[in-house]
């Protein structure tokens, strides 16, 4: 083994239907590792006929499996083949950036972004379920060293069985868009966003609690408008959610990355009442855009905030309706919450993220 690793990082989700947080998340730590000299990322992913959409694209040259997504996950976690070094040749380590886990060729990290199922099967699909408990099992006989977002995930790892001493904090990182006000008027006219408006962004999913968030928009008395962002996910029918409240409600679906900052630029709360996180990147998109937070006790999302937030009881829609009243209502609090949320995003970046994951990288090599 040289100084300069060789790694192979899978990028699947990438191309999934809806690649969320982790992709995110991949993303920002790969694109940190690829201004390194220490260390050389081949990026991973099955068949596919075309390149990941734009906004998704590997920041590094990517192999592809000879199988399609589907028949590769079953082939990995039943059979445990093909080998990601059938596409990349051979590598010092494989870093497995979601559950599915591929055969171990080479040691293995594997980031674990959170076991939101083990705490609520409910709010997944039996399939889901099922893929998700199979690659548990496999993480704890095969992986190396797990990277965990937050103290959260690295607790909900010890109940699940993994050993403390192959867990390792990886926080993820956030980056500073810098937004005009000229474009922050873009996007609310592009959106008609001509009120007030309190943001939620997400995957519409049933762990998102957008009921609970929805049932305490009801109950408030306010001028501003709900504006909620993201992908249709699963189990979770939001057109029946929203109803006929839709005068107050703007659902703006699936935004690309351009108008992400400028719409939190332009809200006068976030609020993101999850009831399980394993990290919680959209509150820390929000803080570093200055905006107000509103978010969960009892999840990752108290420890990513720190101070920095209002925390409410996600299965209460009057706690949560109560904290979004609070900020619309003081305008002194609100200067002091985005203060604060400036101050606390800029403690995560990438380029930590990218140190602390080549550690492990090297920690597993030389043990190799």
């Amino acid at each position: 083994m040289t100084d300069r690793l060789r790694v192979a990082m899978t990028f699947e989700h990438c191309w999934h239907r809806v690649p969320g947080g982790t992709a995110v998340a991949t993303l920002g730590v790969a694109s940190a590792l690829a201004r390194r000299v220490d260390v050389e990322l081949i990026g991973v992913a099955a068949r596919h006929r075309a390149p990941a959409p734009e906004s998704w694209r590997p920041p590094v040259p990517v192999r592809h499996l000879p199988l399609p997504r589907l028949a590769l996950y079953e082939s990995w976690h039943r059979l445990r083949a093909p080998a990601v070094e059938r596409a990349t040749g051979r590598v010092d380590v494989i870093h497995a950036t979601a559950m599915p886990v591929p055969p171990r060729s080479a040691p293995v990290v594997l980031t674990i972004h959170d076991l939101a199922f083990l705490r609520n099967a409910a709010h997944f699909t039996r399939r889901g379920n099922s893929f998700f408990r199979r690659g548990l099992e496999l993480a704890l006989k095969d992986a190396d060293l797990v990277l965990c977002p937050s103290r959260t995930t690295i607790a909900d790892c010890m109940n699940a069985g993994f050993d403390e001493s192959v867990l390792r904090l990886v926080p993820h990182g956030v980056e500073l868009h810098a937004v005009t006000e000229l474009e922050v008027e873009r996007v609310r006219a592009r959106h008609d966003l001509a009120r007030p408006y309190v943001l939620w962004t997400g995957t519409v999913e049933p762990r998102k609690n957008l009921p609970g968030l929805l049932r305490a928009w009801s109950s408030l008395e306010t001028d501003a408008d709900l504006v909620l962002v993201g992908p249709q996910g699963w189990n979770e029918d939001l057109d029946g959610l929203v109803g006929s409240a839709r005068e107050r409600i703007k659902v703006l679906g699936f935004l690309p990355q351009r108008d992400l900052a400028p719409i939190y630029a332009g809200a006068a709360v976030f609020c993101y009442p999850s009831f399980t996180e394993g990290f919680g990147l959209p509150v820390l998109e929000a803080m570093t855009q200055g905006t107000p937070v509103v978010t969960s006790s009892g999840t990752s999302t108290e420890e990513i905030a720190e101070g920095a937030a209002l925390l409410v009881d996600p299965s209460d829609p009057t706690s949560i309706a109560e904290a979004i009243g609070r900020v619309l209502g003081d305008a002194q609090l609100a200067s002091e919450l985005a203060r604060r949320g400036r101050a606390r995003a800029a403690t995560y970046s990438w380029d930590n993220s990218a140190q602390l994951t080549l550690a492990a990288y090297r920690e597993v090599a030389w043990k190799k």
